[in-house]
């Protein structure tokens, strides 16, 4: 059994904060420096969006952030936990707990329904009950009436949308998307685009979306633009 995960004192009103963050990938005789002393702080119920061209070290940043990579150095706080300090099983229950991801694939199993995708999840998370507003989440999401279907019956857009409730059903403090819309036309795209907005507006869900697109980052209250490995505007 892990010990508990070490606490810090992050302002209540800051749900990730980002401190002198590098990150070095050592390619043979190559060193490439994807993170260059970032520093980034996302409001408790923000929707942020990080943009920027690839290589620019965004998805290295995400990667960190939902603790699926370490930094070389800086520290990374995710709702008053340190990652630093956490060990390999504490980061896992930290991922399950308390970040939900969607990514441009949808990752969704193919020989299951899209309630059993959802549910996988929640057994994962060691969630035995859904939140009381997931109901809620299922209609505002557009999909509760398709959860019989297996994924090749669900358009790309159906599909990201089940990926987000897979992702929302253990009530992560964080939900972080890597570019949620670059499998999807410019209709489907808007429509969970505009869903994520929504989420945010009425449940006040911390979202932080990755994306090279300057009309997605739109949808976002925030946008801060990487390159170079450095975060140029915030």
């Amino acid at each position: 059994m892990s010990s508990a995960p070490t606490m810090n004192p992050v302002p209540a009103t800051d749900i990730i904060r980002v401190r002198d963050l590098h990150k070095t990938f050592h390619t043979g005789d190559v060193d490439v420096y994807a993170l260059r002393g970032v520093d980034l702080n996302v409001g408790r119920g923000e929707f942020l969006a990080v943009i920027g061209p690839s290589g620019s070290g965004k998805s290295t940043l995400f990667h960190i952030l939902g603790g699926l990579a370490p930094p070389t150095s800086g520290e990374v706080w995710i709702d008053g936990l340190a990652l630093r300090q956490l060990t390999e099983t504490q980061r896992t229950e930290m991922r399950q707990k308390k970040v939900g991801f969607v990514f441009q694939k949808y990752n969704l199993l193919p020989t299951l329904t899209a309630r059993d995708n959802i549910a996988i999840a929640q057994t994962l998370g060691g969630s035995t009950t859904r939140p009381p507003d997931f109901d809620e989440i299922l209609q505002l999401l557009g999909i509760k009436q398709r959860l019989s279907h297996k994924p090749r019956a669900l358009s790309g857009g159906e599909q990201q949308r089940v990926a987000i409730a897979r992702a929302l059903v253990n009530q992560p403090a964080i939900l972080l998307a890597d570019e949620p819309t670059g499998n999807l036309d410019t209709e489907n795209s808007n429509a969970v685009l505009e869903i994520l907005r929504d989420l945010n507006k009425r449940t006040r869900q911390t979202i932080l979306m990755i994306t090279h697109n300057p009309e997605a980052a739109a949808f976002a209250d925030r946008i801060v633009a990487m390159r170079d490995g450095i975060i140029h505007a915030a």
